[in-house]
């Protein structure tokens, strides 16, 4: 089993994990080695599948805007901490390839492993909620007909990514690419950076 293969399967093993209760206020039981490559993925796809739903959720018309703001900020908060575990799967390739040597003419990719990889995880979403709508029995027949286009692209595109993803990690282990480490840097949630909040912490 390739890589893409196993994270796939790991990454359905969350999103159907998740829905046995089905709600954002679920604990998550993650089955895997305590920062294990496995468990990073599950985790990441959990924070993934709580954020849809939480999505979903404050597009309700009628919601009460003090909730709304706390659900925003919790999809901040929760946003933060998938940066946070991206970088560790990035950072678990880095250490796995740290004595490849690249070529002379290595190039550097675009994106990391792992943003490649996060893009993966919110994919398995899309084709599980794409999926329910598709066979939906309340919905339309035309509800159903465009949502099944909508997931054989979606299906095609898994195939296109797992593709690129196996061939990206099998570039970088044979030199053809040189893996680099950048954090994201995100700066609206450091009371450093965000002027509205250092300016606030400033006048008190």
């Amino acid at each position: 089993m390739n890589f893409t293969e196993n994270a796939w399967k790991i990454f359905n093993q969350s999103v159907e994990d998740y829905h046995i209760l089905d709600s954002v206020d679920a604990s998550e039981n993650n089955p895997f080695e305590v920062n294990s490559l496995e468990w990073i993925l599950y985790s990441k796809n959990w924070i993934d599948s709580v954020q849809w739903h939480l999505e979903d959720i404050i597009r309700e018309e009628d919601i009460n805007p003090s909730e709304a703001l706390k659900i925003k900020r919790r999809i901040d908060s929760l946003n933060q901490k998938r940066t946070d575990l991206v970088e560790q799967i990035d950072f678990w390739f880095y250490k796995k390839f740290e004595n490849i040597q690249p070529d002379s003419d290595a190039r550097i990719n675009s994106e990391t492993p792992a943003w490649s990889i996060d893009r993966f995880s919110i994919l398995s979403l899309k084709i599980y909620h794409m999926s329910i709508e598709a066979s939906r029995e309340n919905a339309s027949k035309e509800h159903q007909l465009q949502c099944t286009a909508k997931l054989n692209i979606l299906l095609e595109q898994k195939k296109d990514l797992s593709t690129a993803i196996d061939q990206l990690l099998s570039d970088i282990e044979n030199g053809k690419v040189k893996m680099k480490l950048y954090k994201q840097m995100k700066m609206y949630n450091d009371e450093t950076l965000n002027p509205i909040l250092y300016q606030k912490i400033q006048k008190k």
